[in-house]
């Protein structure tokens, strides 16, 4: 028997977590609660499969909340907000969050964007397990990258770019391309942030050599040189 997928409901509306937990459980996840920042650090062992975090928290809010957790943990994490500017998804997005929904949403369309990043978590768990380029090495299975033996501070974000573009070495991706692969929906209105995550990447390996494993193709996108 398969064992059921942990979801983690922080929201400091009970209304909006009863909604939650009666849906998931009828889906057949295991939920827990949270309803503020606070109990979200208090309920990260184990580790849920899913994280779905309001934005608007008592204690410490939710981007907080997902700075401070997400070198800890390799869950997709899922904003619910009423905050409707692009800055704040954006800020969102940026801190390590896999998605930005407003509120009031579709409960079926969260439950489909759930299973959405699910499945994606899952087809990376059969991954090929590490590859080796020059002196970088890509450890699949644990999300690392490493340099020789030091780890880069990768967030979750960086990580899945490094690892789309290394598993298709010389093939070239749009930032909307990359975008979708790794958020898993249409990215054509926010795959900007693409372009910050690549020069952040860029800048964690240039602290160990010159060697540039991500390259520009003008006009068209990036590919994975090795």
């Amino acid at each position: 028997m398969c064992e059921k997928k942990r979801i983690l409901i922080a929201d400091d509306e009970p209304g909006i977590i009863q909604l939650l937990r009666d849906y998931f459980e009828m889906q057949d996840y295991e939920v827990k609660e949270a309803e503020n920042g606070l109990e979200v650090l208090e309920n990260l062992d184990p580790e849920p499969d899913l994280i779905l975090l309001d934005v608007s928290m008592p204690m410490l809010d939710g981007f907080a909340v997902c700075e401070r957790i997400r070198m800890h943990v390799s869950c997709p994490i899922v904003f619910l907000s009423a905050k409707v500017e692009e800055a704040d998804r954006i800020r969102g997005l940026m801190l390590g969050g896999d998605d930005y929904i407003l509120k009031p949403f579709s409960i079926e369309e969260l439950g489909a964007r759930v299973r959405a990043h699910l499945r994606r978590e899952e087809r990376k768990k059969s991954d090929q397990a590490v590859k080796i380029f020059d002196r970088l090495a890509i450890h699949y299975r644990e999300h690392c990258v490493y340099y020789e033996k030091e780890p880069l501070a990768l967030t979750k974000t960086e990580y899945g770019i490094v690892e789309v573009l290394s598993l298709n070495a010389g093939q070239v991706f749009s930032k909307d391309q990359l975008y979708e692969k790794v958020r898993g929906f249409d990215g054509s209105a926010d795959s900007g942030i693409i372009m910050e995550h690549i020069r952040r990447i860029r800048s964690k390996i240039g602290r160990y050599t010159d060697h540039t494993y991500i390259e520009t193709v003008w006009g068209v996108g990036y590919r994975w040189t090795g």
